[in-house]
């Protein structure tokens, strides 16, 4: 008999994040931040009613977000890492709770029109809206770092840095992905590109990780302006942003402003080729439809056909870190 348990699980999966949800609308990685609480105190302070507190807090721990140790409850190490508000470098719950959630709500509606909810028709439209004001820019920047960190770890590792001096982070954000690098390579040099709002958070990022010497920004509109000039040019969660033809136009010119020999590296969350299995991926590529309808995610085999066409050579697809793998081609040496 066909088991109900696929179903069963994609439905408590969904109470699993209202659960987290509501932790973070109480405070309750913050409260702990600071160190272990009794039942009753870390209900006070959130203001969860003590009927209901035990099994809440329990439930989190069930979850691996709390610990309990007696009738005290501390953060987990990865909410410590990732769910306490004050660590801002690698918060995950802002952007959880200002835009997953209310996008998550209205799945259907945009299903059925077609239309983002946010009136967006393009990635223009989207960012405009996203750089605004200073607080939405620094949000944006902190979630993208805290949502990118792991690949950008994983990808200081796994990419032949010894072979190229130099790097640019094309739609840098804070420069998670070039920080990383340099960090690990300090024979690199690196160069962050993106709109003027986002200068003063990559600048405080680059200094906070004592990189100054070796990194720096340089403002500009990639539908206007040639990209830096660097031996590798990084696309981190940007092109599947745009339509097909946006995608193809920022791979020609990577294609351009590198050298012989020059390698171009895309990460996203890849769609696997079959488009089966990345669920992550695909939901994430209704995202795009939601918030910016030409946008779209897509398959490694996909990138790799549209680099080729590019004139790149040597593609290859790789796993990074979770949903998440890059795609890496290089720039033919002359004559060849």
């Amino acid at each position: 008999m066909t088991s109900a348990q696929p179903v069963v699980d994609l439905m408590w999966a969904h109470w699993k994040t209202k659960t987290l949800l509501s932790a973070l609308e109480t405070g309750v990685f913050g409260e702990l931040a600071a160190g272990p609480l009794e039942t009753g105190d870390l209900a006070a302070r959130t203001g969860v009613h003590a009927r209901v507190a035990p099994d809440f807090f329990d439930a989190l721990v069930a979850l691996g977000l709390l610990e309990r140790h007696g009738a005290h409850y501390a953060n987990s190490p990865a909410a410590a890492a990732y769910l306490d508000p004050a660590r801002s470098e690698a918060y995950l719950g802002g952007g959880f709770l200002d835009r997953s959630t209310g996008l998550a709500d209205d799945l259907t509606r945009v299903l059925r029109s077609g239309e983002a909810l946010n009136g967006a028709h393009t990635g223009r439209d989207y960012y405009e809206s996203v750089y605004r004001t200073a607080g939405s820019v620094r949000s944006f920047q902190r979630d993208m770092t805290a949502l990118s960190i792991d690949s950008a770890r994983a990808i200081a590792e796994e990419f032949p840095w010894q072979d190229h001096r130099s790097l640019a982070d094309i739609g840098c954000a804070e420069g998670a992905l070039s920080t990383q690098v340099l960090l690990r390579h300090p024979h690199l040099t690196a160069t962050g590109f993106d709109l003027p709002p986002t200068r003063e958070g990559f600048l405080a990022y680059t200094a906070a990780h004592g990189l100054t010497e070796r990194q720096v920004f340089a403002e500009g509109d990639f539908f206007k302006d040639d990209l830096p000039r660097a031996d590798v040019i990084v696309f981190g969660h940007v092109l599947h942003n745009w339509d097909l033809e946006t995608k193809k136009l920022l791979l020609r010119k990577a294609y351009e402003a590198l050298p012989p020999g020059g390698a171009v590296l895309v990460y996203e969350t890849l769609i696997d080729d079959e488009r089966r299995d990345n669920a992550i991926g695909l939901i994430l590529s209704l995202i795009m439809h939601m918030e910016v309808p030409e946008g779209f995610d897509y398959t490694g085999a996909d990138c790799t056909a549209w680099m080729r066409a590019c004139g790149f050579r040597d593609t290859r697809v790789r796993h990074l870190a979770g949903p998440e793998s890059m795609v890496v081609a290089v720039k033919p040496a002359a004559g060849e």
